[in-house]
């Protein structure tokens, strides 16, 4: 399990990509200004920044010279993409949620019709700065893949993931089953896409477009894009896990939610015993990968076990 070292290292990237994010924020000013205000209280909420830690070290992983104003802005549209996701999530007519990371979320404090733009501006913001910051950087090497591009490459994984053949068609498939009279094999197929797409896609975006932009042939985008695959599945199937071990206080929020809304999860399509041998299978395969890569024993591997065998 990743030691007390590693957890002040992923502490001090995350600060990093605080800076990093500051960087880029919007004005709060003109008559957007109350929109704008609300979406830099969404995105100023604190968290770990998994998202652009992971893509800052895989960029550096994969390039020669680590100039890191390349991917800077793919960092801060890659967090303003997670944050717009959750100001959503929390609304009413989501999961209304009024605590998020220990205050007020969004529609909480703006009200449910700012939240919403807010969170459509962060969604587009984040393409707003993606698109300046590839405008605006030098040359990269030839890519290898459909474009020989790095940045048009990037972006289009960046719209990909993050889209209705990504996160927001696992986001769809989520609400479409809560009410769904499913049989067993069917509502296998249905839990497995939404643990890819609606967790799993915006890790796959991260992992690839720092191993695109760091100079990574085709080949080994597709291998890394493989490693977040599993550990996004693996992150949401022990998240199931701990809705029923877990400490609350640890976690930080209630448990046994998934059993009492009655919802539907690998844990409880597959029992506990299944549920922690995938959980190791999928770790154990995404080191591999990171092994094959010349990467094993990288903070990148200690990321992903951090990720797949948290406690909250």
């Amino acid at each position: 399990m990743p030691d007390q070292s590693f957890e002040k290292e992923l502490l001090e990237r995350a600060a990093h990509i605080e800076d990093v994010l500051k960087k880029f924020l919007p004005k709060e000013e003109g008559y957007a200004k109350i929109c704008i205000e609300a979406m830099n209280y969404s995105l100023l909420a604190g968290g770990k920044r998994l998202r652009p830690v992971m893509m800052l070290e895989a960029y550096r992983l994969f390039s020669e010279n680590a100039d890191e104003t390349v991917v800077e802005p793919f960092l801060a549209a890659i967090e303003m993409i997670h944050t717009y996701s959750l100001v959503h999530d929390d609304l009413p007519c989501m999961d209304n949620d009024e605590y998020r990371r220990g205050r007020k979320t969004t529609h909480a404090v703006y009200g449910a019709g700012m939240a919403t733009l807010a969170g459509d501006g962060l969604l587009n913001f984040a393409f707003e700065t993606a698109v300046k910051g590839a405008m605006s950087a030098g040359e990269l090497p030839d890519y290898d893949g459909a474009n020989k591009n790095r940045f048009l490459s990037a972006l289009d994984v960046l719209a990909t993931k993050a889209g209705i053949y990504g996160m927001v068609g696992g986001q769809c498939a989520d609400i479409m089953a809560e009410n769904a009279d499913l049989g067993s094999d069917e509502m296998k197929d249905v839990l497995s896409y939404i643990d890819e797409n609606k967790t799993g896609a915006l890790i796959e975006s991260s992992l690839m477009i720092g191993a695109i932009l760091g100079g990574a042939a085709d080949k080994q985008v597709k291998m890394i894009e493989k490693a977040g695959s599993n550990v996004g599945i693996a992150f949401q199937i022990q998240d199931d896990i701990l809705d029923i071990v877990g400490n609350q206080e640890e976690l930080g929020k209630p448990v046994g939610s998934d059993e009492k809304n009655n919802k539907t999860t690998y844990v409880s399509l597959y029992g506990m015993e299944n549920a922690k041998n995938k959980v190791k299978e999928l770790s154990d395969e995404a080191s591999a990968i990171l092994a094959e890569l010349g990467f094993d024993g990288s903070f990148l591997d200690k990321l992903f076990e951090y990720l797949i065998y948290r406690n909250k």
